[in-house]
């Protein structure tokens, strides 16, 4: 079988054209019921979905983060834009870590800016990290293409055919996953300060 992996890299890169946010504007204004909100959840978030019968979030999930104090409890059965928001970075942020090191990530967003009088509107707090993350994106694309790059230059004493192609995408495949895993070693070490830091305070 041949492998076309220029293909697969400009498809990488068209879907890294189409990566946005949803903005706060976009959140209705008005307090929803659970089930408005997975059907929130579920509109905006179907592109994303690697497989149609994947659940963006569920009545369990959303049950689930309010236990696991991820996100705080719904008033009076309804929930507000903060806490759309706060699902919204959830729903990012499960690919990677722990629902433990999520709980810890959010804290000071549940703590300082989840209700109004904090220091900024969890609102804006949330639209400017987007809007750096967005701007990362060029960068990233630059990134995967020296990756692909690099990949190409491989195996290069193996005849051409189809062994060769297979491990020249083996080879981009591990170099997008030893990016993922250095980055996610980093934010546990991070994760791994705060709790230390938190614990330390808890003595005192």
């Amino acid at each position: 079988m041949k492998i076309d992996t220029n293909d697969i890299l400009n498809s990488i890169l068209e879907s890294l054209d189409h990566v946005d946010y949803i903005r706060p504007e976009e959140i209705p204004n008005i307090d929803l019921y659970m089930d408005q909100v997975t059907t929130f959840m579920d509109h905006h978030f179907s592109s994303t979905k690697r497989y149609d019968e994947d659940k963006v979030l569920t009545k369990t999930m959303i049950n689930n983060y309010t236990k696991n104090n991820l996100l705080p409890p719904s008033v009076k059965k309804k929930y507000s834009k903060e806490h759309v928001l706060l699902l919204i970075l959830i729903y990012y942020f499960k690919s990677i870590l722990s629902i433990k090191d999520i709980e810890t990530v959010l804290k000071p967003l549940r703590e300082k800016y989840f209700s109004e009088g904090g220091a900024i509107e969890l609102s804006a707090l949330y639209k400017e990290i987007c809007e750096i993350e967005k701007a990362r994106i060029e960068p990233m694309k630059a990134s995967v293409m020296e990756a692909y790059e690099k990949s190409q230059s491989s195996f290069a004493d193996l005849p051409a055919g189809e062994d060769q192609d297979e491990l020249k995408l083996f080879t981009f495949i591990c170099s997008l996953s030893f990016d993922v895993y250095l980055k996610k070693m980093m934010i546990e070490k991070i994760i791994d300060g705060l709790t230390a830091e938190e614990a330390k305070s808890d003595k005192k």
